[in-house]
């Protein structure tokens, strides 16, 4: 389907298609790491009840959100988080932004690009191209850049600037307006059928499997 010469742009995922990871978000090292940082910036919350807070808000935000499909900014989260446990002046916005970064660090247990991304990226380098990810920017943008994918694509599309995450169709149509094709002349790739298969597929796209997009690199 790359190489039949009617696919004039191309939308990647992210994890699992790009980048290779695994996390541990709900284990108490994670959690005892975060609560152990922020005794330092003001904050004193215990891990257990970190962890319980950070889930419950979660839950609060997304049931309240009146989208089929939502989604949250996860600085927004531990900003709420931190003001609420604050035991001297902070800056919830800012602290909240940091937060998140130090709890995306403590639960990565991997994080690298697949080489069979990186060579397909190079092959097809000429074609337009973006990402579409139910991803959270505040953490996702850096991880893009330094294993060396941001700038291969021409934008980023990301669940958490909007809001709502795939498979919302509301964010492919942005990313067609953004590569200013018509659907029938871009091919989505990705590794979750009922996010980067069907949803693209519904709007008159092609879409394609990453592990059978690799064929092509």
């Amino acid at each position: 389907m790359l190489q039949n010469g009617k696919i004039k742009g191309l939308i990647f995922d992210c994890y699992k298609t790009l980048i290779d990871i695994k996390t541990d978000e709900k284990s108490r090292e994670t959690n005892e790491r975060v609560s152990r940082w922020l005794l330092y910036q003001g904050v004193r919350i215990e891990p257990d009840r970190l962890r319980e807070e950070y889930r419950w808000k979660i839950i609060g935000k997304l049931g309240n959100s009146g989208q089929q499909h939502p989604d949250i900014r996860i600085e927004d989260i531990f900003a709420e988080i931190c003001a609420e446990n604050a035991f001297k002046e902070i800056d919830p916005y800012w602290l909240g932004i940091e937060t998140a970064k130090v709890f995306r660090t403590a639960s990565i247990r991997k994080l690298e690009a697949y080489p069979q991304s990186l060579r397909l990226l190079d092959k097809y380098r000429d074609i337009p191209k973006c990402i579409v990810s139910n991803a959270q920017r505040v953490f996702t943008e850096q991880e893009l850049r330094f294993l060396g994918l941001y700038d291969r694509f021409n934008f980023t599309i990301m669940s958490s600037d909007h809001c709502i995450k795939k498979p919302d169709t509301r964010l492919f149509k942005m990313a067609l307006d953004g590569l200013r094709l018509e659907p029938w002349e871009v091919l989505s790739i990705g590794d979750t059928p009922e996010n980067d298969i069907y949803p693209p597929k519904s709007l008159g796209m092609n879409a394609m499997h990453i592990r059978d997009a690799w064929r092509y690199a």
